[in-house]
């Protein structure tokens, strides 16, 4: 008695993988740049405000889309395409318009540029890995710079002065300095980082053309 064999899943079209909620959420988060854009561009502490509660919505909404990708097994090509994309383009869109705004001294426009230069290269090299079979993990290092730059950038979009409470004392916090520290401390791990995925990229090829010449 043969056994039959098992049915192969069917595949998806671009079109229902675009359909499934990861995925449209994070369509969200790209429609959402534009808002946080336009609430910065008031520069008001209330049109500031309400662009950082934009951005934070964002952030979570970059955080479901992957867990319920990987809960109901909804990950798709173009799920691994977008949500990378949806990134970036939040994270440089802010910091090219905030430079633009004259929020940043100098030293910190050279930052957001070292940084944009930083997020090109290893997108590059990612994809020139990929061309090669060679898969590239997010390594701890591209992580934390990863949350320290959402910090700093919510720091940047909030701006003003504000007076904390803390029931025993009171401080005034400029919040617009303390994202500039975080995005230098984010400037650090994200070289830092830069440097790990080009040894783990030189390694990763260097051990791919043994594995051809022993074969």
């Amino acid at each position: 008695m043969t056994e039959k064999a098992p049915k192969q899943a069917k595949r998806k079209s671009i079109r229902e993988d675009a359909l499934n909620i990861p995925n449209l959420l994070t369509f969200v988060r790209i429609g959402l740049i534009p808002v946080v854009l336009w609430l910065v561009a008031d520069g008001t502490p209330r049109a500031n405000f309400w662009a950082a509660i934009v951005y934070i919505v964002s952030a979570v909404t970059d955080f479901l889309d992957g867990w319920l990708a990987r809960r109901w097994g909804l990950e798709s090509i173009l799920g691994k395409f977008l949500d990378p994309l949806a990134d970036k383009l939040l994270v440089m869109a802010t910091l090219v318009f905030i430079c633009y705004l004259g929020r940043l001294p100098l030293l910190g426009v050279a930052a957001v540029i070292i940084m944009i230069g930083r997020e090109i290269s290893i997108t590059a090299l990612r994809t020139i890995a990929m061309s090669e079979g060679v898969v590239m993990a997010a390594g701890r290092g591209g992580k934390d710079k990863t949350a320290l730059q959402m910090v700093a950038i919510l720091m940047l979009i909030v701006h003003h002065r504000y007076l904390i409470d803390f029931y025993f004392f009171k401080v005034w916090a400029d919040l617009g300095q303390v994202g500039l520290v975080f995005l230098y401390v984010s400037l650090f791990f994200a070289l830092t980082s830069a440097g790990e995925y080009m040894k783990l990229f030189v390694e990763a090829v260097e051990a791919k053309e043994r594995r051809l010449e022993e074969a």
